[in-house]
């Protein structure tokens, strides 16, 4: 076997506004696998300036894989532990070069075509006027749920997004859910919450910014809104330190990025912790190619979370690969086998 790793550069259609800045382009890297006349692909999802794994020796980490390719996928992911985009990397392409069909990783109900995956549309941070038409296009696109991204603006114009689109559709008719990406500080989060609980959320992400324990946990105690932990689950690597946050913190909810922690594997070790403790759970995306995002929504499909999952990150690019996927009225379908997979 051999393997060689090769550097992506994604380019948005539209530069994408978060709490963390503007997005012009999103690089990643491919791993590619060869043996007996056969191919696989795998993709590291790494974001920068995000990832525990945004570090300078990436390359070198990720060279010393492809080495080493021989040793197998145990060691391998063993010896990429602080880097959580290579493993999955590593996952998806064992997977491929295994796999009867073009990237069917995990064959299921809807990697034929028999069912879908409920995903929410995604509202980029920016201008009012541009953020209410983002809203007014995804509603139009067919989805029940809506997640903003907010803190990069006036809280009392978010606020007024928020009205708005209450005052237009109930609770059960679009689900709203806000992502404040840590955006908040420990003083003025609950008091912002109790604002933000008026419109009937779901949930908010990542209030306050990750590695504040006990400020975090008061929060998740007394909050008025169901909270989701995000950012707060990137770096933790050891199965009793993933326990021991869960346990201290007792969130509503945890928001996975397999590409963020340790993979599928990484996955199910936080599903398994969660539900041991009662704490929902749903999947998203870290902004991967069409590979990466494919390769994470079979895996999603098979764990029959009914919840909205987010999973609609792969129109963003202007030079995403050809693949099956498409988002049609707030789902994400497996449409046909068309995959184009030139680097």
């Amino acid at each position: 076997m051999k393997a060689t790793c090769h550097k992506y550069i994604l380019n948005f259609k539209q530069p994408s506004g978060t709490s963390r800045g503007v997005l012009k382009t999103k690089e990643t890297w491919f791993i590619i696998l060869s043996s007996e006349g056969k191919q696989g692909i795998g993709e590291c999802g790494i974001l920068r300036g995000l990832s525990i794994d945004d570090r300078p020796d990436y390359q070198t980490q990720l060279t010393y894989t492809c080495e080493n390719i021989d040793k197998g996928l145990a060691f391998l992911l063993a010896e990429n532990i602080e880097f959580p985009s290579i493993q999955i990397g590593l996952e998806m392409a064992f997977k491929s070069l295994e796999a009867e069909n073009d990237f069917e990783l995990f064959p299921s109900k809807f990697t034929k075509n028999q069912d879908l995956i409920p995903i929410n549309g995604l509202i980029w941070m920016g201008t009012e006027s541009f953020m209410k038409q983002q809203i007014q296009d995804k509603i139009e696109a067919g989805f029940k749920c809506i997640k903003l991204k907010i803190g990069a603006i006036n809280f009392k114009t978010e606020l007024g997004l928020l009205k708005g689109i209450r005052k237009q559709f109930r609770e059960s008719d679009i689900e709203l859910r806000v992502d404040a990406n840590g955006a908040f500080s420990p003083e003025n989060a609950l008091e912002k919450l109790k604002q933000l609980s008026e419109y009937n959320l779901h949930s908010i992400e990542q209030p306050i910014k990750a590695g504040q324990f006990n400020e975090m946990a008061k929060l998740c105690e007394q909050t008025p809104l169901p909270i989701a932990l995000d950012e707060e689950l990137i770096g933790v690597f050891c199965v009793t330190k993933k326990q021991e946050l869960l346990q201290t913190i007792k969130p509503q909810y945890i928001i996975l990025k397999p590409s963020f922690v340790g993979g599928f594997a990484g996955t199910d070790e936080w599903i398994s912790l969660a539900e041991n403790q009662n704490i929902g759970w749903w999947i998203t995306s870290a902004l991967e190619s069409n590979i990466g995002l494919s390769a994470i929504a079979q895996y999603t499909y098979l764990k029959s979370n009914k919840m909205p999952q987010g999973l609609g990150t792969g129109s963003l690019f202007i030079n995403n690969f050809q693949s099956p996927l498409q988002v049609k009225n707030g789902t994400l379908q497996y449409t046909k086998n068309n995959w184009n997979f030139n680097l």
